[in-house]
């Protein structure tokens, strides 16, 4: 980053060395040109002032124009600042650029979604009952291993369901919950049912074969998307107002949450587990970009202490860079309503992979402190919070949270291009969360492997959508045949 530096930081950058260099002459002049420095480091540049475009050409104008020290120095710093401040646009438009690519879904899923969506209405294999009668007693059966994924994303789905049945160690006695919206079910419906995941159980549900998911029972999401403050939020310019000198960090995580993603009930759906499955008592939620690497059946061994959320706490993390780490980040604590009830150095922890026990969770009031903080951030315009479906879920799980080991989750692949290589390997669930995720063309080459070795590119429907394996740049992790589809 270029900078414009005050005299004395660039003396001691320099040093006494650099200072003796020549003689006596040249310390006069690096002493005389140092102060001319100081004189116009807090002058304003002269408005409208033709700035040169490259080096060639300012060196060029000194020597043409003859500029007395202190034009130069003023010439110097506008030319610095205007490059500075050009650099800064261009990372914003980027970071811009990389929001619009990931929000919009890629043509090779749209058409995956539409081709098997045919199928459903076509075949009657693809229409048939999931999980089929004999495996129905499994999904309420508390002794087996209750997986639960919200996704309508049907290929990130498969990769999720495929690399937990592969890392199991007892795959017969993994059962996955895979809801999806109602626009999505047939699709979704006719992927599992035409590719088998036995030993493991499989059932595909949309939203509206919910009963208990009515307009009473989830009574602020009916209004969300109606409120002019969400619309202008998530559809609107998501670049205006935007400051060049903001922390090209704190844009991206603006960014990732103005996704339209987060006004849908699928994208919340996960406070309501306790009423959609009154029949278990221990759940691992997972959202639709993780991928599984290791046995995770040890987590339903955890003690929870009473608590009701198994999570990896983000503040305890050697990785600075995992987006936000503590409350003061998520939350607006400028806001009397926030800065009252929340402390700003409480430690966060991470969505995406979670074990949920239920039993505990039926004895609070987090649903009803979740709709209490989702309303007062409406009615505030968005003021207590503009980061995702994080925020809510921190209030409303306040005091029930038992951290788990780190290694269990790691997070930050989709916005940290050069994590340790090793780590990644090691962890027990790699979870994509950030911009750049494996599906898409700007997921990073290096880090697609770990996701696509779980996608059959061979596979009829998915090689009919173009939907073609990455090129990485490194060795891909070893390979593991495929099973199924």
């Amino acid at each position: 980053m270029l900078d414009f530096s005050p005299p004395d930081c660039l003396g001691r950058r320099l040093g006494p060395k650099f200072l003796v260099r020549g003689g006596d002459d040249s310390v006069r002049l690096v002493r005389d040109l140092y102060k001319i420095l100081d004189q116009v480091y807090s002058e304003e540049v002269p408005i409208g002032l033709k700035l040169p475009e490259s080096f060639r050409e300012f060196l060029s104008e000194m020597k043409n124009n003859q500029y007395n020290a202190k034009s130069f120095a003023i010439r110097l710093k506008a030319t610095m600042e205007n490059m500075d401040s050009e650099v800064k646009t261009s990372r914003q438009a980027e970071q811009l650029h990389k929001h619009v690519a990931a929000t919009t879904i890629p043509k090779g899923l749209h058409c995956l979604s539409l081709r098997l969506t045919d199928e459903y209405l076509s075949n009657a294999h693809a229409r048939k009952q999931l999980p089929p009668p004999e495996l129905l007693p499994f999904l309420s059966d508390d002794s087996y291993y209750h997986f639960i994924i919200a996704t309508d994303n049907i290929l990130a789905a498969s990769v999720v369901v495929t690399s937990a049945v592969r890392s199991s160690l007892k795959p017969e006695k993994v059962v996955f919950h895979v809801i999806t919206d109602k626009k999505t079910y047939p699709g979704m419906h006719s992927w599992f049912a035409l590719h088998s995941t036995s030993p493991a159980t499989v059932e595909v549900k949309g939203v509206h074969q919910f009963d208990w998911l009515t307009r009473e029972n989830v009574p602020v999401f009916g209004t969300i998307e109606n409120h002019y403050g969400v619309r202008n939020h998530y559809h609107g310019n998501h670049i205006m107002g935007s400051n060049v000198n903001e922390n090209p960090r704190v844009l991206i995580s603006k960014l990732q949450a103005r996704s339209p993603n987060y006004i849908s009930l699928l994208s919340h759906l996960c406070i309501y587990l306790p009423e959609l499955f009154p029949n278990l008592n221990k759940v691992l939620f997972l959202d639709d970009d993780v991928v599984i690497q290791r046995d995770l059946s040890p987590l339903w061994e955890i003690d929870l202490s009473g608590k009701v959320n198994g999570a990896v706490e983000t503040c305890k993390d050697k990785d600075d860079w995992v987006m936000s780490t503590r409350f003061r980040t998520y939350f607006n604590f400028s806001h009397p309503l926030i800065a009252n009830n929340l402390d700003p150095d409480e430690c966060a922890w991470a969505y995406g992979m979670n074990i949920f026990d239920l039993s505990a969770w039926r004895k609070t009031s987090i649903r009803d402190t979740y709709h209490y903080w989702m309303k007062e951030n409406l009615k505030s315009n968005l003021a207590l919070w503009k980061l995702g479906t994080l925020p809510p879920a921190l209030i409303a799980f306040r005091g029930n949270v038992h951290p788990i080991d780190p290694s269990w989750h790691m997070l930050g692949l989709g916005y940290q291009e050069k994590p340790d290589i090793d780590s990644v390997s090691k962890a027990a669930v790699i979870h994509y969360n950030g911009q750049c995720k494996p599906w898409l063309e700007i997921g990073y080459k290096h880090l697609q492997p770990f996701w696509t070795k779980h996608v059959n590119y061979s596979d009829h429907f998915i090689r009919n959508c173009h939907i073609l394996e990455p090129q990485s740049k490194t060795r891909r992790p070893e390979s593991i045949k495929q099973r199924g589809g």
